[in-house]
């Protein structure tokens, strides 16, 4: 851990910026490397740290990003060796909770998958699910021809429940092409389903003045 930054101090808290080099092949011992890809090891460029401690702190420590830098809130009384574990573990779930969030086009396969087996027998698999830029009135579309979904990037970012209803969306059109009775019956099996169209609902009359379909 580098200090990239001056000390700072004041009633509620003491601050100071640290760097986290880029660990590549080269500096990386081969049993580490694949888990070393994980998390903030990942991150490219060098990822920036301001370290806040605070007398009001007692246990709690927290994290969260402001524009291309992290910070992360401990307690005043923590060594530098504690200081330098929990700023690695803060920056792990970071980085994590924002996969869960904007995951990958296998990520989305993997969880219509796992839609399909809980919530319709198995019977809707995909052959592929994929983000694209396209869509900008519609939050998702399918080709039940060749068993393809496709995701609106605007949806990138938003709740994973609510990612994960459009895929079900798209994949109970795979089975039934309209918005009818037996649709909504299937649909309706995601849990979380009217709140999930609630959510997108607020959210289109938010930006747009208006309802998007799926």
């Amino acid at each position: 851990m580098n200090v990239a930054g001056e000390l700072r101090e004041d009633s509620r808290f003491r601050a100071r910026k640290v760097t986290f080099a880029r660990l590549t092949r080269g500096n990386v011992t081969p049993p580490l490397w694949k888990s070393a890809r994980v998390g903030y090891l990942s991150y490219v460029p060098p990822e920036t740290v301001e370290v806040r401690r605070s007398t009001r702190r007692r246990r709690t420590v927290s994290a969260y990003r402001d524009g291309d830098k992290t910070i992360v809130l401990l307690p005043a009384g923590l060594s530098l060796t504690d200081e330098e574990q929990w700023v690695r573990r803060m920056l792990d779930r970071l980085a994590a909770k924002e996969q869960r969030r904007k995951p990958s086009d296998d990520d989305l396969l993997d969880r219509a998958t796992d839609l399909a087996t809980r919530y319709l027998d198995g019977k809707a698999f995909p052959t592929s699910v994929r983000w694209v830029e396209n869509q900008r009135h519609r939050w998702g579309s399918c080709t039940p021809d060749h068993g393809t979904i496709r995701l609106s990037t605007r949806l990138r970012g938003m709740p994973a429940w609510v990612v994960d209803y459009v895929i079900m969306h798209e994949l109970v059109h795979l089975l039934v092409p309209s918005h009818g009775p037996r649709f909504w019956e299937l649909v309706e099996r995601y849990p979380r389903a009217e709140r999930a169209r609630g959510f997108l609902e607020g959210f289109s009359m938010g930006v747009n003045g208006s309802v998007e379909e799926c």
